[in-house]
């Protein structure tokens, strides 16, 4: 029965850590809501966010397999969100002709695409260094 409990408790931290890294993310975009241009449509914000669903999940499924306890589980989650962070304020910082967040807003889905991909392929750097 243990490997069935295990499972739900690592659900329910996924979707918590995932909820707040999108809580986050949020706070972080100051020209408009991701949640308000994901209902009007706005598909380079939707293939933003979605990247950094998929990202976080990914780190946190290399969290689960390399970790040794739950609350391993729970800081590598905590630092892969942060470093998703990271990776998209310097994704803003290094596209010098262009704004991300300006972009996204204006529904520029080239944009869009390239977030999505920086979120999930650095996911897969991070979670690879995970051990």
């Amino acid at each position: 029965m243990e490997p069935f409990i295990l499972t739900a408790v690592y659900f329910a931290i996924a979707i918590v850590i995932v909820l707040i890294g999108l809580a986050i993310f949020e706070s972080l975009t100051k020209k408009y809501k991701d949640w308000d241009e994901v209902l009007k449509g706005n598909h380079a914000v939707t293939l933003s966010i979605g990247g950094k669903i998929i990202g976080i999940c990914i780190i946190l499924s290399f969290s689960i397999y390399h970790s040794a306890s739950v609350v391993d589980t729970l800081i590598w989650g905590a630092f892969g969100v942060l470093l998703q962070m990271i990776a998209y304020l310097l994704f803003e910082l290094f596209t010098r002709k262009f704004s991300v967040e300006e972009q996204l807003h204006k529904g520029n889905i080239s944009v869009g695409i390239i977030s999505m991909c920086v979120s999930i392929g650095l996911a897969f750097v991070i979670g690879a260094s995970i051990t």
